[in-house]
Parts: C-alpha cells; structure tokens; sequence
C-alpha cells in the first residue's frame, strides 16, 4: 500500500504518525460542511446531546456553543481523535458541561433514553452496518429526540465514489439507502437536505 492510500485510510480509524496528521487536518477539513448541517437543525431544547465519531471534536464544541445550557458527549473508535476531541474541548471538560469517550457505535455504550440530540459528521461510512447502529442511536435518543447525519457524498457522485476503492471498508451511501435504514431503526419524519452546488447531504430523523 502506498503512502498516499495509507495516509487516506487514515479516515477510517485513526492511528500512529499518519493518524495524527489526518486528525490535525479533520476540524478544518470538516468545517463548512459541519456548519453548513447545523443551519438545519431545527429550534428544539437540548439538555444532553452525543456527536458519533467526534473526530477533533470541533463539531462537540458548536454544540456546546450552539445549545449552552447542555451537556454534550463525544464518542470515537480511534483513541487519537478522543486525545484530540479532549484538548479541543478542554475547558468545557473542566466545566462539567462535556465528556470524551472511545466507543464503538455498533455496540454504544451509553444510558437508553438519554439524549435528545445525536450527531454524525462524515462518519457513517466506516458504522459496521446501518441498520445495527442506527438502532443503537434510536436506542439512546428520548422519545421525540432527533438524529442529525451530514455527509460530503450523496452517494452519486464519481468524485467522492473512488475513495471507495482507495479507503478499506468503506461504504458510501445514498439518501434513500440513509432514509431506508434510520425507518427501519425506528425513526420517523425523515428528511433529506442537499446542498444547492456541493454533493453534500444533512438527513434529519426524529425518534
């Protein structure tokens, strides 16, 4: 494998020297998309909020900025992006108001009926299986609690399709497929929103 694709399967879980190069890169990276799905989220009261696959735990902190009387919970597989979501958010740590933890979606360790807000940020195409781990979302969400997933591919286009060959175990999906697999977890009031000149998608589900 050369150095190019082992940098990018980097995405996936991050780890050793390229791993923390991928992670100092992933705020930045990330940001207007990030940005860009919280114009989505509807005016609703959040007292405990979860980001899946925090990555730098930039999106962990608007969160915390964008609901201040919350508390709001990080989760990643990769150690590395936990270390780094910790340092971003050190301060709120310090406060109480925000937590950073390594977990495994597909097996979520967190209290059932806790939250009234997840998020995902360019992560699900790593969850292993959809259905399994949009029901362990549905599982940690209140009654009525929404889950928010913004991704930079809608699953057409060719451009971001060939990270597919290049990235292991790395799936993109459509919208409908998204739709499809958070109905059959449990959520309900689907909708899918696309970026007017970027192939991005926000898909808002609710409990």
């Amino acid at each position: 494998m050369g150095l190019l694709k082992k940098y990018f399967n980097q995405t996936r879980k991050p780890e050793g020297r390229l791993g923390k190069l991928m992670i100092s890169g992933m705020n930045s990276g990330h940001a207007k998309l990030t940005d860009w799905g919280f114009t989505k989220l509807p005016e609703i009261p959040v007292e405990n909020a979860v980001d899946l696959g925090c990555g730098g735990g930039r999106s962990v902190s608007l969160l915390l900025e964008t609901f201040p009387e919350s508390h709001v919970t990080g989760v990643d597989y990769s150690i590395l992006s936990v270390d780094k979501a910790k340092s971003y958010n050190r301060d709120k740590i310090n406060e109480g108001r925000c937590t950073v933890f390594q977990g495994d979606v597909s097996s979520l360790d967190l209290p059932n009926e806790t939250f009234d807000l997840a998020t995902a940020f360019e992560t699900i195409y790593f969850w292993p299986g959809l259905d399994r781990c949009f029901k362990q979302v549905a599982d940690i969400l209140r009654p009525g609690g929404y889950f928010m997933i913004c991704n930079e591919s809608e699953g057409t286009d060719a451009s971001s399709l060939k990270y597919e060959k290049i990235i292991e175990g790395m799936k993109i999906y459509t919208a409908p497929e998204i739709e499809s697999a958070l109905k059959t977890a449990g959520f309900s009031d689907v909708k899918t929103y696309h970026h007017s000149s970027k192939p991005w998608i926000c898909v808002l589900s609710r409990k």
